[in-house]
């Protein structure tokens, strides 16, 4: 991966598995010195290009931050290498890529300081017990939305009365009902233009996140040892929200130097493809960089 005046497609073997995405790496000019590199985790039903879709893109604002970014594929998503269907659990998950960000790590660190998860849904819940872990390579932070400690009663019936077949596609008009907040939240090109970053999803995530998640999470957020930025949309339709929802979450990194949670205002599940994503993302990128911050120099 070189530097790029546009995000690129990537398709390569790491370690022991094939691995997609796409890539984004400013001019060595606009890099600054103290810059993470920003590694983003797309939930379920989505694949990297939730992250760059024409003017919802993060990784295009990260870019012009002069932060370097690589969106990647989940196992059983695109070319990367996909699990046996029962074993496409969110623990499994975050132990590959561990293994797999690491060897990321080696080739295209470069000079930036370390990296910076963010992780959408079930990729926040992946990116979590990725940090969880307390991995080798530098970790600055983590930054997660569309995850949180419940979700509706119901919800876990429903994704088990899926059919028994390893991957779920969703329809479209479902996503449109569950993804999105209010209509006055959203605009034109959305909620089509979402669409283009659909993909099926492994039945075993969807069961996961419904069952196991909720008695894993404070756990697991519990080891946590990095910071933290959290943000839960106002129109959430598949977690239960409410301000002590959040700030519970918040409250499980207990042993994070610090933690940002909060409700975003005037979105749905899928924040950035709202009218408010792009403050959205100059949030999680304005966190980014202050992971960056080392004291002494």
């Amino acid at each position: 991966m070189a530097e790029t005046k546009k995000s690129e497609r990537f398709s390569e073997t790491v370690g022991a598995i094939k691995l997609s995405g796409r890539y984004r790496f400013p001019a060595a000019g606009v890099m600054g010195e103290d810059c993470p590199l920003i590694v983003a985790l797309h939930g379920g039903t989505y694949t990297s290009a939730y992250f760059d879709l024409p003017g919802f893109s993060l990784m295009e604002r990260a870019a012009t931050l002069g932060m370097p970014v690589i969106a990647l594929d989940r196992p059983g998503y695109v070319d990367t290498t996909a699990f046996a269907p029962e074993d496409a659990t969110i623990a499994n998950n975050a132990e590959r890529l561990d293994a797999a960000i690491g060897e990321i790590w080696k080739r295209h660190g470069g000079k930036t300081r370390g990296i910076v998860l963010i992780g959408h849904s079930i990729g926040g819940a992946i990116t979590v017990s990725i940090a969880a872990r307390n991995p080798s390579w530098p970790l600055l932070g983590i930054a997660v939305s569309g995850v949180g400690l419940e979700t509706p009663r119901e919800s876990g019936s429903q994704w088990a009365a899926l059919p028994k077949i390893p991957m779920i596609e969703l329809p479209p008009a479902m996503k449109d009902m569950v993804m999105f907040g209010p209509a006055w939240t959203f605009a034109a090109p959305m909620p089509g233009l979402g669409h283009d970053s659909d993909a099926p999803v492994p039945r075993q995530e969807l069961i996961d996140i419904t069952s196991t998640w909720h008695s894993a999470v404070r756990g697991l957020a519990a080891k946590v040892k990095v910071p933290v930025h959290y943000r839960q949309a106002e129109f959430d339709r598949l977690w239960i929200v409410s301000p002590e929802q959040v700030s519970g979450f918040g409250a499980a990194f207990i042993n994070s130097p610090r933690v940002d949670a909060a409700v975003f205002n005037g979105v749905g599940h899928c924040i950035d493809f709202h009218r408010l994503g792009g403050a959205f993302h100059l949030e999680q990128l304005a966190f980014a960089l202050r992971c960056c911050l080392k004291p002494g120099g």
